[in-house]
């Protein structure tokens, strides 16, 4: 089985971020959002990828190299970026000829048992119950449990079920014929061509299809889910039951937490749900609910619900005071 990851897209919604790295090297947890993909993969016994990249692509490329040199790689350049439907248009000789494939967003974290879905009967396609379903693909389901109907960004969807990124295709030839019908007749949404529309297109022609539900799901694009991503993995029993008060003295070590390679933490309270990247130094700090990023100083910092990018600097105020009886001071929240 071949696993087909996009990654071109610009990460707007992550701003300032993704102005120097992909969102999908961002860092959730002990991994970058990326690793947790590619390691979930991995487990699932598959080694054969493509990696579809555009925006940053050469820094995804140099990551891929160096931290799974064991897999077998293909990159494929997506330009112009013109949707996801586009982006497995342009990578169509990598997989073609294949006899079933994996396609993996490479901005979402799931839980799901892949191993079921590699040896379903059927192509599967990955869903999860949402609140606002008009923001995504939504599948809707027949009586004999096989998808009819797929629509992207309904204005008035028909059902609660989001596409959540994940997709194994058991007829690659038939996506790629479907996709061409999308380019060679202009067929696009919202100005793009989506891989929705495709799919829509070979379950016309006659392609069963079923919906699975995935456990968890993470659209890592936005602030509020990554985060959310990251205490969801930090609370994995593998991260929870480190002990980093020993390496820390002077500090309290609120589980859980992830502290990268050769950290500087002085008399600072960190965590819960803190990931931590190498080389940071933190002092005098309070810290929960984040994300820092690698080589990044923060002195006198109160921070939550936070994301710090790589080599940044921060500094807060420290204050002596001498306050008499019956006094209120709020420094804010």
């Amino acid at each position: 089985m071949k696993a087909i990851i996009p990654v071109a897209g610009i990460g707007s919604r992550l701003r300032p971020h993704t102005y120097t790295q992909p969102k999908s090297l961002v860092p959730v947890a002990d991994n970058t959002i990326l690793g947790h993909i590619i390691e979930k993969l991995l487990a699932a016994g598959i080694t054969d990828f493509v990696f579809i990249i555009g925006y940053l692509g050469e820094k995804i490329e140099r990551y891929v190299r160096q931290q799974y040199p064991q897999i077998t790689v293909k990159f494929v350049v997506q330009e112009p970026r013109e949707g996801l439907g586009h982006a497995l248009w342009v990578a169509r000789h990598t997989y073609k000829d294949d006899e079933s494939i994996l396609i993996m967003l490479g901005d979402a974290i799931v839980d799901v048992d892949l191993q079921a879905i590699l040896a379903a009967s059927y192509s599967v396609l990955g869903v999860k119950k949402v609140a606002k379903p008009s923001m995504f693909g939504v599948t809707e389901v027949g009586s004999d449990e096989f998808i009819v109907k797929l629509v992207e960004k309904p204005k008035i969807p028909k059902s609660n079920f989001a596409l959540v990124g994940l997709y194994k295709i058991n007829n690659p030839k038939r996506l790629v014929e479907s996709l061409e019908y999308l380019i060679t007749e202009d067929i696009r949404t919202l100005n793009e061509y989506h891989l929705t529309d495709a799919l829509m297109h070979m379950i016309k022609n006659g392609e069963k299809m079923v919906p699975w539900n995935v456990d968890h799901w993470f659209d890592c694009g936005r602030k509020e889910t990554l985060l959310e991503a990251n205490a969801t993995l930090l609370n994995r029993a593998k991260l929870r039951n480190i002990d980093y008060s020993s390496q820390f003295p002077g500090c309290i070590i609120i589980p859980p937490v992830s502290i990268g390679k050769d950290c500087a933490i002085y008399n600072s309270v960190i965590g819960p749900n803190i990931s931590i990247g190498d080389n940071a130094t933190i002092e005098n700090s309070i810290l929960r609910n984040s994300i820092i990023g690698s080589y990044s100083e923060l002195r006198y910092a109160v921070m939550h619900d936070s994301i710090i990018g790589s080599d940044a600097s921060f500094k807060g105020f420290s204050h002596s005071l001498n306050i008499g009886d019956s006094t209120e001071i709020n420094f804010g929240q």
